[in-house]
């Protein structure tokens, strides 16, 4: 009597596990000085995801607010990926390890006392590298390349079947996409903003035209300075310079009404109010950095007087955003209430005794974290106790309470974000939704993103604005208007 035919599934098995140790056999014996130099310390790196840690730590210490939720979502997919394992499917199908006799030069320092089945370290790499790349598309395609080395270590050192790989992978893939479903990745993406507004006019090589108002006395002195590279630059330009007894909006006007083109050497409130004269006049604006930060010009690409000499030669003008508070004062960076306001008033107190702007700086801080309170508003409507408010003419950077810096200033929006008071632990739960880059979800911080916004309450509050203290309001409605000021500049029109 025959013998009764094997089970399909039976000869399947076996088939597989042929080739599987064949497929062993084949890298074992390949003879690679490349798999003998770099496949063991490879492997060992992986050793307790010690590779997956530190590139975690880099990731969240280095890398923008997307590569730090990676980080955490790739240590969270790792953890679950290892307990699943480890404490499971190694007990469910305790595979025997390969004989590894013929991988000498490159084979572990120890064998693993472990079961085969499925592979730890193929398990860790894929959970943490899909983690990743779920919120880090770019992280995630350099880590899915390492995952697969370290894949290939464990086979090329002797420790694992190309099987046990796979699997392994398959696991922590399956892992981290799972906690894609159950946690969904935050989307960073923004509506996308038209291309900028650029136009050509034509200008003097040598500034006939230009009209200057310069404060000679902005930025401790290099108001100056400026005036010196301007006059040896363009030197048809006229140079009106500010007193401490000037009239600033007499000035800009009288400029403004006969210049063909204007020009601004100063600080920030300098420069938005010859912005709002440019405006009114539809004149384009020049801004030359002579400031202590020089916000504005940075952002439109006037890092130096040479760049704006050039801008101007050149003719390059693009239309850029301006904020109207009230539909009175013209704002070209960001306005705040709360703390902010009152640490630009301490500040300004502190220097109108002659100690310089840094020691000024640390005393007006000092004097905020002691004595400033929240302010209690309605944004839009909605009550809410702040003790910060941040809002910005176009897109700030990343979302944070500590905005970046601009990429466009035409976008049309107000970038507004503010932390609200009267939290249990509201700093420990900020500081770990930063860490973990899920701050959009915590309950102490908000934005939003409108073109108008309006602020009440029932008590004055003062708005700073552009470095100055400002006045005091109940109402404050913050309007963009779009593209409205030309200026010459470089990052907008290149």
């Amino acid at each position: 009597m025959s013998d009764p035919a094997p089970h399909p599934l039976r000869t399947l098995h076996e088939g597989l596990s042929d080739l599987d140790r064949r497929l062993f056999d084949a890298v074992a014996d390949s003879p690679s000085p490349l798999l003998d130099l770099t496949m063991r310390p490879l492997s060992a790196a992986a050793d307790h995801s010690k590779l997956w840690l530190v590139i975690a730590a880099g990731l969240g210490g280095l890398g923008g607010l997307s590569s730090r939720r990676g980080a955490v979502r790739g240590i969270v997919s790792l953890a679950v990926t290892s307990l699943i394992v480890n404490q499971g499917l190694k007990r469910i199908y305790p595979r025997r390890r390969p004989v590894f006799d013929g991988v000498p030069l490159r084979r572990a320092r120890r064998q693993p006392t472990s079961t085969s089945f499925p592979s730890g370290h193929s398990a860790a790499a894929a959970a943490f590298a899909i983690g990743v790349g779920l919120e880090n598309r770019t992280a995630g395609y350099a880590l899915a390349g390492l995952a697969g080395a370290v894949g290939l270590s464990r086979v090329a050192t002797g420790a694992h079947y190309p099987g046990d790989v796979l699997a392994g992978f398959a696991v922590g893939a399956g892992v981290a996409i799972a906690g894609a479903r159950l946690v969904p990745p935050v989307d960073d993406s923004r509506t996308m903003t038209p291309e900028p507004t650029v136009e050509r006019v034509e200008t003097e090589h040598d500034g006939a035209g230009l009209v200057v108002v310069l404060n000679p006395a902005s930025g401790d002195g290099t108001g100056t300075r400026v005036a010196e590279e301007i006059r040896s630059a363009l030197p048809r330009a006229e140079i009106v310079e500010l007193s401490a007894d000037s009239d600033i909006e007499t000035v800009a006007a009288d400029a403004a009404e006969r210049a063909e083109f204007l020009g601004v050497a100063g600080g920030d409130g300098t420069v938005a109010t010859l912005a709002a004269h440019a405006v009114a006049t539809g004149k384009p604006l020049a801004v030359f950095p002579a400031g202590t930060f020089n916000h504005f010009a940075l952002d439109i690409g006037s890092e130096t007087v040479a760049a704006v000499v050039d801008s101007i030669r050149n003719g390059r003008v693009a239309k850029v955003d301006v904020v109207w508070l009230n539909d009175e004062k013209l704002l070209l960076n960001t306005a705040s209430i709360g703390a902010y306001p009152d640490f630009v008033e301490a500040r300004t107190r502190y220097q109108k005794r002659r100690i310089g702007r840094a020691t000024a700086t640390v005393r007006a801080m000092r004097h905020v974290l002691r004595h400033s309170s929240p302010v209690t508003v309605r944004i839009e409507g909605r009550p809410a106790a702040v003790s910060f408010f941040f809002l910005g003419n176009s897109m700030y950077g990343a979302p944070s309470f500590v905005p970046g810096r601009r990429s466009r200033l035409d976008d049309g929006v107000l970038d507004v974000r503010y932390l609200e008071d009267g939290h249990r632990y509201a700093w420990s739960r900020l500081l770990l939704s930063w860490i973990s880059g899920r701050i959009r979800n915590s309950q102490v911080y908000r934005e939003l993103q409108a073109p108008v916004v309006t602020i009440d309450a029932d008590e004055p509050f003062r708005v700073a604005h552009d470095g100055e203290a400002g006045d005091l309001h109940t109402r404050a409605t913050f309007r963009v208007a779009y593209r409205e000021l030309r200026v010459f500049g470089t990052s907008l029109t290149r």
